[in-house]
């Protein structure tokens, strides 16, 4: 998930995310040709973050395995306005030769069988994880490669006070609830919240959806044909398990005006042992307690069954290649989007950037000095047990989710009261993209 889809999705989150990066350039019109008989094609990015930095190391790296092919940067604005200029330009021809763009929801939005060059032929394909492939494709193929790495939605916590209490990571929502009675009992706080940034308040809900999903596959569709409520089991439980952790006193005593940073800094030093978050947040841990790195540790939000947990994962964008780019060009970006996913691009990748997660292909691995944290996850993606978040399978999303869980985790409103307000305000959405069913 890149910055400016966070902040979308998250309505406040940014600055969490600020570790999947957009790349690509500006296609230069003229055929892709140059003077000197070498290969010009374009590669486009968004202009915010390190994102240009990311690209010029790549290109830089690809043209020296490459010397018959110069590579065209260019960026463009991110957020809404990034999204209409891509539109734009496939509908009228101007696209780069590759581009990066959102995986998921926004990517079908793209119109890909129309306007997107199918990959599927392509060796690195076949090292793609299936959730993945499930986000840059349709029925008639494969059309994106990732770029950058993947971010979960999970329960970031402190092994340190799970060693010096005995717990082991919980499998189900009853075991992680021992847990904290453990902890509480201990005088630690179990579970951090940080509604003064009512963005985070949203975890419950969002980082949960990896455990609906795999108790209702057709979950998502369902959901976005107005066929599945979140008032409804099995996505009601979200909720739930929110309204529990506060009636528990699981809650720290000024959840209500901490922010993020504290939440970073109380489950860093033990003062608190868990946060359910995005682990985009190894970046904070990274640049104010360093020292702490060794003992933080990330699990996924318990399903009520050991069965159905699994990690809800936030996929990386993807580079694309629009039917346009024809000829000679095409083979040049077909070798540009395969690099991105070689052992070469990987290292750039890495070096350059700071992972949030592990990689959505086998083509890049997590170098060996990243933080436990990241290396924790590894073996949900190695065992199949990661799901993705809703926000690639629908483009439905309700603006006030973050206002209605901090009601529901401040014990202003019930778990069903929620979820049917947020039924509603999903309701008002998506008839605003005017979907069939609502």
């Amino acid at each position: 998930m890149d910055s400016t889809r966070t902040r979308r999705v998250l309505l406040a989150a940014a600055g969490v995310a600020a570790l999947a990066l957009p790349l690509a350039a500006c296609s230069t019109g003229d055929g892709g040709g140059s003077g000197d008989g070498k290969v010009e094609i374009s590669f486009l990015t968004g202009n915010t973050g390190t994102n240009v930095e990311v690209a010029e190391a790549l290109i830089d790296a690809f043209e020296d395995e490459n010397p018959d092919i110069t590579v065209k940067l260019e960026s463009q604005p991110a957020g809404t306005e990034g999204d209409n200029l891509m539109k734009t330009k496939l509908a009228t021809g101007e696209m780069s030769d590759v581009f990066y763009y959102n995986s998921g929801s926004l990517f079908q939005a793209l119109n890909p069988d129309q306007n997107l060059v199918a990959l599927d032929d392509q060796p690195w394909v076949d090292g793609l994880i299936d959730t993945m492939k499930d986000v840059v494709s349709t029925e008639n193929g494969i059309y994106g490669a990732p770029f950058g790495a993947t971010q979960a939605g999970a329960v970031v916590y402190n092994k340190k006070v799970y060693a010096d209490l005995g717990l082991e990571v919980p499998t189900s929502w009853d075991e992680f609830a021992a847990n904290n009675e453990a902890i509480k009992a201990a005088g630690i706080t179990p579970v951090i919240q940080t509604y003064g940034d009512t963005w985070t308040s949203q975890l419950f809900i969002l980082g949960d959806f990896g455990n609906v999903l795999a108790q209702d596959p057709d979950w998502a569709e369902e959901y976005t044909a107005g066929s599945r409520k979140y008032a409804e089991e099995p996505a009601l439980q979200g909720f739930a398990n929110q309204q529990e952790g506060f009636e528990a006193g699981w809650w720290n005593d000024d959840y209500a005006s901490a922010l993020y940073d504290d939440g970073a800094r109380m489950v860093a030093t033990g003062e608190g042992a868990h946060y359910p978050i995005l682990t985009g947040i190894v970046s904070t841990f990274q640049q104010n307690f360093p020292e702490e790195l060794d003992n933080i540790g990330v699990f996924p939000l318990p399903a009520q069954n050991a069965e159905d947990t699994k990690l809800t994962v936030w996929l990386p964008n993807a580079v694309y290649i629009p039917k346009t780019t024809e000829g000679a060009e095409l083979e040049a970006a077909k070798k540009l989007v395969a690099f991105i996913n070689s052992p070469g691009g990987c290292e750039i990748q890495t070096t350059v950037m700071v992972p949030s997660g592990p990689f959505a292909t086998s083509a890049c691995e997590l170098p060996d000095d990243v933080p436990g944290l990241l290396t924790d996850m590894q073996p949900y993606f190695d065992e199949g047990n990661t799901n993705p978040a809703l926000e690639f399978l629908s483009p439905i999303k309700g603006p006030n989710l973050e206002n209605i869980t901090v009601e529901v985790g401040s014990g202003i409103r019930s778990a069903e009261d929620g979820a049917a307000l947020y039924d509603e305000d999903v309701k008002k959405q998506a008839q605003q993209l005017g979907l069939d069913g609502w």
